[in-house]
């Protein structure tokens, strides 16, 4: 039992990518129209090290993974593995934001109040 255990966590393991971990947080961090700084300044991490994430140079600590998908509205599941039913809301995040991405700054800030009330019903 002990042996088959092991053998599951090593292919979970396996699913882990430094890489693709980091281009889901770049994608989702430049789709809420963070900068990179300010993603490292909401997670309290540096800058450079937030880039290295992204790049996927380096890894992080469980601490650093918590901030950064509470940060980027991200299930850890989806932040480490790509998993979850993120796929959906991220389809349908994106289809927001090309609804508001032309807008001026008055319209999308509208739209997000109207959005807020809705939400808030």
């Amino acid at each position: 039992m002990t042996e088959m255990r092991c053998m599951i966590l090593e292919q979970k393991r396996q699913l882990y990518s430094r890489t693709a971990t980091g281009e889901r947080i770049r994608r989702r961090r430049k789709l809420l129209g963070l900068s990179r700084k300010e993603l490292a300044g909401r997670v309290g991490k540096a800058e450079k090290y937030c880039a290295d994430i992204e790049r996927g140079y380096c890894g992080m600590s469980l601490e650093t993974m918590i901030g950064l998908a509470e940060c980027l509205g991200m299930s850890l599941d989806y932040l480490i593995l790509g998993k979850d039913g993120e796929e959906r809301i991220n389809r349908e995040v994106e289809r927001i934001w090309f609804l508001v991405k032309d807008c001026d700054e008055r319209k999308r800030k509208k739209a997000m109040e109207l959005l807020k009330v809705y939400l808030n019903e």
